[in-house]
């Protein structure tokens, strides 16, 4: 018996996996949450400090997260305090910039929008993408209702909570299978962050605005009070951008040209032994 060489190493079907709904969406997202995030810092920066509470503390402390910089005896250095525990982050949080002419910042104008001091521009620049990604977001939840993406890829089943250890232990062991649909662990992300991230983050900034708070003012008996909405409205970006390191990096490890294929034309290629069906292309 003779062994094959030369020959290319055996590939999947190539599936129609993202709708055109999906694709444009999830770009739009890309763009929006990217300036989202630069000029919430840039609104965060004219008042580093995050509460607990309806009310920010000036008789009592109830900060957890408070950026600034203050004069020691070698001179004004950055520092971020973390319930109640302070560190030193001259160079990347309250003080940064050149030694010579420092910015005394929470974040540093290299990450925000505008990279200068300029509140009114980036709450213009935050809330005109915030309204794109509601939009956005409507539009993929209609969509994918209709054509089933909702129920078929992202509600984890039975099936997929069961076999959610597996594919976990796979992950880790960077063993990544291309399937036909989202594989458990896939299906859990995607849902915690449509379901829970993304209702969280908006309802959160809805309940920051004084005239929202005054049309639904039960959004601040859900949040407990504007700054309690305001310090989760920080954690969840902040989670937000968590989730998109790592998804990056699962798509460097997955293989960026199946990804970005996928996410551009909507073919997606398969593992090997893959079964064929009808419309899927060699």
């Amino acid at each position: 018996m003779t062994e094959d060489k030369g020959l290319p190493p055996a590939k999947g079907p190539l599936v129609y996996r993202q709708s055109i709904w999906t694709r444009l969406t999830h770009w739009v997202w890309a763009i929006c949450l990217f300036f989202l995030l630069l000029s919430g810092l840039q609104i965060f920066n004219a008042h580093p400090t995050l509460y607990i509470g309806e009310q920010s503390g000036f008789e009592f402390d109830n900060a957890v997260l408070s950026i600034g910089a203050v004069n020691t005896p070698s001179g004004p250095r950055g520092q971020t305090t973390v319930f109640g525990q302070t560190f030193d982050t001259t160079g990347v949080l309250g003080m940064s910039g050149p030694a010579a002419n420092p910015s005394f910042v929470g974040f540093p104008g290299a990450v925000t929008i505008p990279s200068f001091r300029d509140l009114a521009t980036g709450r213009v620049v935050h809330f005109f993408f915030g309204w794109i990604f509601v939009a956005a977001l409507f539009i993929w939840f209609l969509a994918s209702f209709v054509n089933g993406h909702l129920r078929r890829d992202i509600l984890p089943k039975g099936r997929d909570i069961i076999g959610l250890p597996r594919d976990a232990i796979d992950h880790a062991r960077l063993r990544l299978h291309h399937g036909r649909s989202y594989s458990p662990l896939q299906k859990l992300s995607y849902f915690t962050v449509f379901f829970v991230l993304f209702p969280l983050i908006i309802l959160t900034g809805l309940t920051m605005s004084p005239g929202m708070d005054a049309a639904w003012p039960w959004l601040l008996d859900i949040f407990g009070g504007r700054q309690t909405a305001r310090t989760i409205h920080f954690v969840v970006m902040v989670l937000l951008v968590l989730f998109f390191v790592v998804h990056i990096i699962m798509v460097l490890l997955a293989g960026p040209l199946n990804e970005l294929r996928s996410m551009i034309t909507g073919w997606y290629r398969t593992s090997p032994g893959t079964p064929r069906e009808q419309g899927d292309k060699p």
